[in-house]
């Protein structure tokens, strides 16, 4: 074969004579070539273009390798990569390394790469364009229509121009300026939210909650319905939106048992796509910024959800840093690219602080929600920060199922909101039911732990008192108010009898159904006496000393004292005769003498 010339690459695409895709060849070699030796060539050509912007495999992966020793702050060298290329077992796509000796030894100065970045990704755009010729030809020698051509360009473009949005080809410093005659004709105030209200498109939230309130759970079914057109919350069904749903945390027994019994399976799953324990590098580095925005072209997706975002970082949780990194390098793309996002965390050891770790990581987000379970399955979820103020902000949900032995039954299982007639079908002995039972007797949704327990005694409904700490947590969160009216015992002399502060007195309670054998009217016996005086102690906050006045306990014959003494009751709470649960008369003092 010694009489045969062989052509270079590069003239043999600008001839035809090579039947390969546009691609620019040199351009490609140059740029990998100074990329192993310095970090600032990398960082600018990463400004243009891209991984899929590169047509040669072997170049494809020196990028691939030296964007994650960016990202790790590991030192760059041809010698380096080639070390870093071997531990993944493919030095036979770079020639066994030959290719690393060759690129790295003849290369450009680091100022020179933008320029020739600039030619891969004009080379890029054309091969683009090729491929879609390709497919529309391929799609009319299967006889598509006229309008499903037209589906394929218009789907076309709006890759293009998300790509330049999201900082890609020459225009992504330019594509950041505001072009003031559309931006004033839009109207920014008419926000139509995504499907649940809780955020708006190209918005970021955090929902936060302990390991036991579910938010996987919640979350799961949320985008599942967004991603199939389907209602949630009570909100209207929308056109289904293309979800991308990235998953540290969860099993895959557990992701199909729960799609499973949401109503999901085979056809079913809408245009939602699920990542199970992604190989992506940490968030908050570049690299693994590139890999998410990666992931969401491929499935063009609108919205984006971390579960759980803490799995996806590699800074110390607790480093205001780490989340200003997460910012930087995932979700500005995101918010730039108009893409929207959601991020479940966990609520830190003080719930009432909010998530765990920097403060910092709330301050990018324009919702944070928390869910908390307040027992018997119903949830509140509350938003405690806000950017924009739009949409509700507390939901009281309820999470129903049906179980079938050891798994749950198939489209059973799903998070409704809670309204009264949820709570009337609750199980005696919940709190939806004890909810119930409060409201029936009037008190107002501001009533606390000791005049609900007072009210519940005085009405003999026996219930522990952490159900009636976590049903006055909910009743708290509703909007509507209580009036006196309906149990006047347990409101102290002087209160006003029109209803609850903040209620006009004309308004009126609205009626509700009632468990049978309840009453609205009090019990025909005595109602609680009226309260003595406080005993004086010595200083704010000292409890009154005890007295050798002070009365006996009838039943049991020790000290009688707290708000039993105060009412006037002549018992302990559990040595009232009336509720059966005071001592059996044998181990009573008395009887023992």
């Amino acid at each position: 074969m010694s009489n045969v010339r062989h052509m270079p690459r590069d003239q043999a695409d600008n001839d035809g004579l090579m039947r390969t895709s546009p691609h620019n060849a040199t351009a490609e070699d140059w740029v990998a070539g100074v990329i192993m030796h310095s970090r600032t060539a990398y960082l600018e050509c990463a400004q243009l273009i891209e991984r899929d912007d590169i047509y040669q495999p072997s170049i494809r992966l020196i990028w691939d390798v030296v964007g994650s020793m960016v990202a790790e702050g590991k030192q760059l060298h041809p010698i380096t990569v080639h070390g870093e290329i071997e531990k993944l077992k493919r030095l036979r796509e770079v020639d066994g390394g030959a290719l690393l000796v060759r690129l790295g030894g003849e290369t450009i100065s680091p100022s020179m790469a933008q320029s020739f970045a600039e030619q891969i990704a004009e080379k890029a755009r054309v091969r683009r364009h090729d491929e879609h010729l390709n497919l529309k030809k391929t799609e009319i020698a299967r006889g598509a229509t006229g309008e499903e051509l037209d589906k394929l360009d218009e789907d076309f473009r709006q890759r293009e121009q998300r790509r330049a949005a999201t900082g890609q080809g020459p225009s992504h410093l330019t594509s950041a300026f505001l072009d003031w005659d559309p931006f004033f004709g839009t109207d920014f105030g008419k926000v139509d939210l995504l499907p649940g209200q809780l955020l708006g498109p190209g918005q970021q939230i955090t929902i936060v909650g302990d390991g036991k309130a579910g938010k996987s759970l919640l979350v799961q079914e949320w985008l599942w319905r967004m991603a199939t057109g389907q209602a949630f919350l009570g909100d209207r069904p929308q056109p289904p939106i293309s979800v991308l749903y990235v998953d540290a945390e969860n099993g895959h027994q557990d992701i199909q048992e729960r799609f499973l019994s949401y109503g999901g399976g085979p056809g079913r799953m809408g245009m939602l796509t699920y990542a199970s324990f992604p190989p992506v590098r940490p968030l908050d580095t570049a690299g693994g910024g590139a890999d998410l925005m990666q992931m969401v072209k491929e499935t063009e997706a609108q919205l984006v959800c971390l579960d759980t975002v803490s799995r996806f970082i590699s800074g110390p949780e607790n480093d205001a840093d780490t989340w200003l990194s997460l910012y930087r390098h995932t979700l500005l793309p995101l918010k730039r690219a108009g893409i929207a996002s959601v991020r479940l965390d966990h609520m830190g050891k003080d719930g009432e602080r909010g998530a765990r770790g920097s403060s910092a990581k709330t301050q990018d987000v324009d919702h944070v929600w928390e869910l908390r379970a307040t027992g018997g399955g119903t949830l509140l979820l509350k938003r405690t920060h806000t950017r924009t103020g739009i949409g509700p902000d507390a939901f009281s949900l309820v999470r129903q199922s049906q179980r079938i032995g050891n798994s749950y039954r198939p489209g059973c299982t799903q998070h409704v909101l809670m309204d009264h007639d949820h709570i009337e079908q609750a199980p005696e002995g919940t709190v939806e039911w004890l909810i119930a039972r409060i409201d029936d007797l009037g008190l107002p949704n501001d009533a606390g732990n000791p005049r609900t327990i007072a009210a519940l005694a005085h009405a003999n409904i026996k219930i522990g008192k952490d159900k009636i700490a976590a049903a006055v947590r909910t009743r708290k969160n509703r909007d509507n108010s209580g009036s006196p009216e309906g149990f006047p015992e347990t409101f102290p002399e002087g209160v006003p009898r029109e209803g609850s502060p903040g209620t006009p007195p004309e308004s009126t309670k609205p009626q509700v159904n009632h468990y049978p054998e309840t009453s609205r009217e009090p019990s025909p016996g005595p109602g609680s006496p009226p309260s003595p005086p406080l005993k004086e102690g010595k200083g704010k906050g000292t409890p009154a000393t005890e007295s050798p006045d002070d009365p006996l306990c009838t039943v049991c014959e020790k000290p009688l004292t707290g708000y039993r003494l105060d009412r006037g009751y002549t018992t302990h709470l559990g040595c009232e005769p009336e509720s059966g649960s005071h001592p059996p008369q044998h181990d009573a003092p008395h009887d023992a003498a």
